[in-house]
């Protein structure tokens, strides 16, 4: 290498590996929204590779049916073409929404206020319920989609009853500062306002905002529910990213880098296309059935 030369710092390269796969994500997305190709599931059974799927019933297996939900700025097809479909296969009913959406941002959703996205997420979990004849669901989500906005619909909406486990994917459990950004946005006048009259929905998530306190008034669990929270340290959106982890009876916080020391995911990686966290999402759907996570669960 030429002495003039630096190397690249780890951090870039995640960010660099994060750009690629944002690339690529309307080519998959436009995959996944294709007609349903079959593949051999649980048992030789015949699934399919699609979701939502409303007249699937949960086997003995599998009895919960799997509602995700999608992050800020997201969608329900950009961000579960990966993992939506290896649920389907493995005998899951999987089902996702597009909630939080704004006229003036069409595509990129989780922007509505969260009170009112709650409500929208809440709907979906009856209709879930509804049609697959269970009395629970499971809950994966990203971001967003995977601590504030389903704490709230368990805390505030009576959501506890309906829910058995909720899985996070990089959730900004107690509000976020974006690497700074949110923190500064506090500290610049009439920066809030305008964030909650145009996009509330990420006023909403910013550390010290009024949903934030309200939410955070409460105890990060509560009983009944399964929590699992799966964090990466390169996390430059819910950050600090250790603020993502919840206390209370029945949690269990993960770092990816503490299973397999060479995932460099930051925040939208693990919640898109990272297979270590993938594989620790199966293992908190189907404790009985876990097994270790480790570098090599990346090819699995």
């Amino acid at each position: 290498m030429s002495p003039h030369k630096r190397s690249v710092p780890v951090p870039a390269l995640a960010c660099a590996a994060s750009a690629l796969a944002l690339a690529i994500t309307a080519v998959a997305a436009s995959a996944s929204a294709a007609p349903t190709v079959a593949k051999t599931g649980p048992a030789g059974k015949t699934v399919t590779s699609g979701w939502n799927n409303w007249s699937c019933k949960p086997s003995a297996a599998h009895p919960n049916p799997v509602v995700l939900l999608h992050g800020t700025w997201a969608n329900q097809l950009d961000t579960w073409f990966v993992l939506a479909p290896e649920l389907a296969a493995k005998g899951y009913c999987v089902y996702s929404l597009d909630y939080g959406k704004l006229p003036y941002m069409p595509g990129l959703n989780g922007q509505g206020p969260l009170v009112k996205s709650a409500g929208e997420v809440s709907a979906f979990v009856d209709k879930v319920l509804g049609s697959t004849g269970t009395k629970k669901v499971d809950i994966v989500g990203h971001s967003q989609g995977g601590g504030p906005l389903p704490r709230y619909y368990l805390n505030f909406m009576n959501g506890a009853d309906k829910v058995d486990k909720l899985i996070g994917l990089a959730p900004d459990n107690h509000g976020s500062t974006a690497s700074g950004l949110g923190t500064l946005a506090r500290k610049v006048p009439g920066v809030s306002k305008v964030l909650s009259l145009s996009v509330p929905g990420v006023e909403d998530q910013i550390v010290g905002s009024e949903f934030m306190k309200k939410l955070n008034s409460k105890p990060d669990t509560v009983p009944g529910v399964t929590y699992t929270v799966i964090s990466t340290k390169y996390d430059e959106m819910a950050t600090p990213y250790k603020s993502q982890q919840l206390s209370g009876r029945n949690v269990r916080n993960v770092v990816v880098q503490d299973l397999c020391k060479l995932d460099f995911s930051e925040h939208n990686m693990l919640g898109m296309v990272d297979r270590i966290a993938f594989h620790e999402v199966t293992n908190a759907l189907d404790p009985a059935h876990a097994t270790p996570t480790t570098c090599a669960s990346f090819f699995s």
